[in-house]
């Protein structure tokens, strides 16, 4: 009697302890993104403002942002006029891993420019080069040092932002002018590079569209992550270019980033955007087998998975070795750590993404160069394809983009490499057919096709 008297009171000790959290939980701030079916007034800001307080209102997608306790978000959900309610969704840029970079003695071509096709050795192998096209780096900004890497004309600092806040204890969305170029993270500087190309000491490394003008966008923080409702904020001030200064001029969104679920206010922001005319790219993932990130797994955007070459780490130049052209898909694999295809998911082609070479600083000030993996890296690749196409063809259009990527790309159906690590040792990597999308794209097939 004694003993189940004693685990009577331990129960009862472990629910007080579990409603407490739960208590705890349900009275935590959170941030919360808001999407209306109706126009936003005055009636529904009291209402809204009953419950929480709302920070940032979005007029051109019916969408708010609030500061809210967790208890009152299913009021929230429950009111008439809301179509969708969720908390802020974390999204993050990180990239898989980093291998300093030391030989830059000589070439003017990397692996990975070679493998979309868009250069050989320093030859441009299509005739076209991104003039005339903006693509918007949605991402960490850029180092206090971009002038180092990248060339003035080429970095439209005139639209250069900088968006912080979002989620919980913060909530307020703002913009922040000059942060854009103080960036202390690297991230958004080594996937400029994979568009622009960069400058390394004095050779010059080609890029997929070097003449395209980058607009920096930071929506993500000094560590490499952020909040979907900064997330929209970017996107929608780029949409806000399209329809104004550049009405005239494609524009591209690159999105290497991503988080577990796609959040109403970004979906809505997204269709804004591409309703207008954007084109918006985006990582799939460095989830592997647990399925792609959002956004890039919405079925409008350009989803991209990262492949690597079997000829990696083969020589002590390797990163300048010559991949065979046209491209030959068993020379290539899909990476472990590239997200997936999952149920209700899309994910469209496959770009290099494996030891990627670019500009990446580790101590501020220092210039510095590393190979990264992740699909960060290779979404760039895709986007700098977009921006060759909508050069050729400025009326292009995402679902345009979208299908003349996806018939142009060489499959990669499942199988197996074996590839060399930095190390020399080997390993073999294994993949589905859920890895790859329609397959591996190439800048001059894209560009066949694109009329």
């Amino acid at each position: 009697m004694k003993k189940l008297g004693v685990r009577i009171l331990v129960i009862l000790a472990m629910l007080s302890t579990s409603l407490s959290v739960s208590a705890a939980s349900l009275a935590a701030t959170i941030g919360v993104n808001v999407l209306l079916n109706k126009d936003i007034d005055a009636s529904v800001l009291k209402e809204l403002g009953s419950l929480g307080t709302v920070l940032n209102v979005i007029k051109e997608v019916d969408g708010l942002t609030m500061r809210i306790k967790a208890n009152q978000l299913s009021k929230i959900q429950a009111l008439p006029y809301v179509l969708a309610a969720s908390p802020d969704a974390e999204r993050n840029g990180a990239p898989i891993d980093t291998v300093a970079a030391t030989d830059f003695s000589s070439g003017l071509s990397t692996w990975d420019q070679d493998a979309i096709n868009v250069i050989n050795g320093s030859t441009r192998s299509v005739a076209y080069d991104g003039t005339g096209v903006y693509v918007a780096v949605l991402d960490t900004g850029l180092v206090d040092a971009w002038r180092q890497y990248f060339p003035q004309e080429r970095i439209a600092e005139e639209y250069a932002i900088a968006f912080g806040g979002g989620g919980g204890e913060t909530g307020n969305v703002s913009t922040q002018k000059n942060k854009w170029e103080h960036d202390q993270n690297s991230h958004g500087t080594h996937v400029t590079s994979s568009i622009l190309g960069f400058k390394a000491g004095a050779n010059l490394y080609n890029g997929a569209a070097p003449l395209a003008t980058i607009i920096p966008v930071k929506v993500l923080n000094q560590n490499g992550s952020g909040w979907s409702s900064v997330i929209a904020a970017g996107i929608l001030y780029v949409a806000s270019l399209k329809v104004g200064p550049l009405a005239g001029s494609p524009v591209v969104i690159n999105m290497s980033l991503g988080g577990s679920r796609l959040d109403p206010l970004e979906k809505a922001a997204i269709d804004y955007a591409i309703s207008v005319g954007v084109i918006i790219v985006a990582s799939a993932g460095n989830e592997g087998e647990a399925g792609m990130g959002y956004p890039g797994a919405y079925e409008p955007v350009i989803s991209v998975a990262a492949s690597g070459w079997v000829g990696e780490w083969t020589s002590s130049s390797w990163w300048k070795g010559n991949v065979p052209d046209p491209t030959n898909p068993l020379d290539f694999y899909i990476t472990d750590f590239s997200s997936r295809e999952k149920s209700g998911q899309d994910l469209d082609v496959t770009a290099p993404g494996s030891w990627i070479l670019g500009p990446y600083q580790v101590n501020s000030g220092q210039t510095a160069y590393y190979f990264l993996g992740g699909t960060s890296m290779s979404s760039p690749h895709v986007a700098g394809i977009v921006a060759l196409m909508a050069q050729k063809l400025p009326s292009l259009t995402a679902t345009q983009a979208e299908t003349i990527l996806e018939a142009s790309a060489i499959a990669l159906p499942a199988g197996s490499r074996t590839i060399t690590n930095p190390d020399g040792s080997t390993t073999v990597i294994s993949w589905g057919n859920d890895a790859s999308g329609s397959g591996i794209i190439t800048a001059d097939a894209a560009l066949l096709n694109t009329y």
